[in-house]
């Protein structure tokens, strides 16, 4: 086997770890345009990070079989795209935060998956 289930979630928890940095580093970049802003960036990073951890949950949830595995894997994504439309709609919907500082935490949230998985250390 050429990988094995720890490893999985190893590098689960470390792609979520960044991913909350990356929301904390965009929070305090976009500070400088306001608070609102700020708020916004850390918001859409966030949320990215918890939809994440939540595929990450659902996928590494038990051993089973290939179908299962398949199947718990696929719920995970559902579970994570209804947690980053429903928070995207949230922040720009409900409170009414500036689009572009959410938009701008998400694909910097999102930029870290392809980072830990060309640096896999």
């Amino acid at each position: 086997m050429l990988n094995s289930l720890a490893s999985g979630r190893r590098l689960a928890l470390r792609i979520v770890l960044l991913q909350l940095l990356m929301a904390a580093l965009v929070g305090l970049a976009f500070l400088t345009q306001g608070v609102r802003d700020a708020i916004a960036a850390s918001a859409g990073a966030t949320i990215v990070a918890l939809g994440t951890a939540l595929l990450a949950a659902r996928t590494f949830s038990g051993l089973g079989g290939g179908g299962m595995t398949v199947g718990h894997m696929l719920s995970g994504m559902v579970l994570k795209w209804i947690v980053i439309g429903g928070g995207l709609i949230m922040i720009l919907g409900q409170y009414k935060l500036p689009p572009l500082a959410a938009i701008t935490g998400l694909v910097a949230a999102y930029a870290i998956n392809l980072l830990a998985f060309r640096f896999k250390g």
